[in-house]
């Protein structure tokens, strides 16, 4: 019966926008969930019918033309503006933990820490420790699901020493 399918598919958009809206709340909770906003009776408690008001809400706001569907672009706009929140919150929490002159912005000096990682990434992908990675090295590293083996399979864990002793 389509009436039944309609209905069923309804109910799966629905508890997908509730899941996706309550995994989408405030970040900066341990648990990703705040229950001030999704717990609407304030019992401590997360029911159906909150978690489905979150969906219904999260609908409403997705279907900017009002009329009671979601089309692709509508779906996608709504996707594009969380990822856009999330990208704004992580901005400006790598702000406030690297930000050591109190500014507001991050100068060089302040990623400097933050580049580390980039060395080892580095490490790993010069496979022949020349100080450089060549395109074949790079074609390797991709194949191997980014390079995330070492040399001789094992993780390298260097300091950015180009200078090793190659005897």
């Amino acid at each position: 019966d389509m009436t039944i399918k309609t209905i069923a598919l309804i109910a799966a958009m629905t508890a997908g926008f509730a899941a996706q809206t309550v995994s989408a709340q405030e970040a900066s909770s341990p648990r990703g969930i705040d229950f001030a906003v999704v717990d609407t009776n304030g019992d401590g408690l997360l029911s159906l019918e909150e978690l489905e008001a979150v969906g219904a809400a999260r609908f409403a706001r997705a279907d900017a033309d009002g009329d009671g569907a979601l089309s692709v672009e509508e779906i996608l706009a709504q996707r594009d503006a969380e990822a856009s929140d999330r990208a704004e919150r992580r901005a400006a929490r790598m702000v406030e933990r690297l930000d050591e002159n109190g500014d507001g912005q991050l100068q060089p000096e302040e990623l400097a820490e933050s580049r580390r990682p980039i060395e080892r990434v580095f490490d790993r992908l010069d496979a022949d420790d020349d100080g450089a990675i060549s395109e074949a090295e790079l074609d390797e590293a991709q194949s191997d699901r980014g390079g995330r083996r070492g040399h001789g399979g094992e993780r390298r864990h260097g300091g950015g020493d180009r200078d090793r002793n190659r005897g």
